[in-house]
């Protein structure tokens, strides 16, 4: 975790992600999610079954984060992400490898409130 600049207004994001140890099972849930006809309901059940992180009891729902919480990588991709999209393809970190899914942005504005995309 890295530290967030208090100075700063930090964009934050709804995310959910899957996390596997190899990126042979990486590649097979991603597939899978692909050809899902009901992506984010594949997506949630995957999470539950293959994940190791404590969200995948939750459907791999990591909840709102702000920008500095999670590791620069794994950010990163969730920055470019598109959102409510099925995931393309997924990132490795020192955690191992993730497939997201970015549910919501929400990004500082000029006037001090938070707009959402």
């Amino acid at each position: 975790m890295r530290r967030h600049d208090r100075r700063r207004r930090p964009r934050k994001a709804h995310v959910r992600h899957i996390l596997v140890a190899n990126k042979p099972e990486a590649k097979a849930i991603l597939e899978e999610i692909q050809t899902a006809k009901k992506p984010l309901r594949a997506f949630k059940k995957m999470a539950k079954r293959y994940s190791n992180c404590p969200s995948g009891s939750k459907g791999g729902d990591l909840g709102e984060f702000i920008e500095g919480q999670m590791v620069q990588d794994f950010e990163d991709a969730v920055w470019a992400s598109e959102l409510e999209a099925v995931p393309e393809g997924f990132i490795k970190t020192q955690f191992g490898y993730h497939v997201l899914w970015v549910h919501s942005i929400t990004l500082p504005d000029e006037g001090g409130g938070r707009t959402k995309i």
